[in-house]
């Protein structure tokens, strides 16, 4: 089993909280939005086993979010570190909620998480929602980490790149696509975009198989 396993479990369950959840957001494995007055933004980080460094991912992410779970597979015989009072004791002293995941994809609270302390790290909160809401669909698996992250940045240079398909234009043209499409051309972070003339963009030949039909 990957960590990525415990994903759709989490996610299914995070959903029946109210939450728009999706995986991989600026390093975080899970990321919950459930929309309001402010948004309230949710970090589940994910392990295969209960231990240490579980809990500092936690306390990294923290500051940007107002609540953190820490998830991870239930051990066979229910004697791994979800079933140490201690670990359950250092989890509440923080503050964050304990989830563990059944072979069977059950999800059980070990222990509920309790009202944050004020955030600190106001603008880290507002990069995780703005890839949160930027990012169409879901499209990758949280704890996923050694894989490629399908940003919400990768899917605004995609679709620039499949309008260019049928011909060079401008990055006003481009913008009733993609609002920062001026952004994206200028930086040229894949090498995809080439300037034909003044105020005018195509393709290179990396942008066009990349984003081909029979890709």
């Amino acid at each position: 089993m990957a960590e990525s396993d415990l994903y759709l479990p989490l996610k299914s369950f995070m959903e029946q909280q109210g939450f728009t959840v999706k995986g991989e957001v600026n390093g975080c494995d899970l990321l919950g939005v459930r929309e309001g007055e402010p948004p309230v933004l949710v970090v589940c980080e994910l392990k295969l086993s209960f231990n240490l460094e579980l809990v500092l991912q936690g306390v990294d992410r923290a500051p940007a979010c107002d609540e953190v779970w820490l998830a991870a597979r239930l051990s066979k015989a229910g004697r791994g570190r979800e079933a140490d009072a201690r670990y359950r004791n250092l989890c509440r002293r923080l503050g964050f909620g304990l989830l563990g995941v059944s072979a069977s994809g059950a999800v059980e609270v070990l222990v509920a998480p309790f009202a944050a302390t004020p955030r600190r790290n106001p603008k880290r909160r507002s990069r995780l929602l703005d890839e949160h809401r930027r990012r169409i669909g879901d499209p990758n698996k949280g704890g996923g980490n050694r894989q490629p992250i399908m940003t919400a940045y990768r899917q605004d240079c995609i679709a620039c790149a499949r309008a260019l398909l049928d011909g060079p234009q401008s990055p006003k043209q481009l913008r009733t696509i993609v609002d920062r499409a001026p952004i994206i051309l200028r930086r040229n972070v894949y090498g995809w975009f080439v300037r034909e003339s003044r105020g005018v963009y195509g393709l290179t030949e990396l942008g066009r198989s990349s984003v081909s039909p029979a890709d």
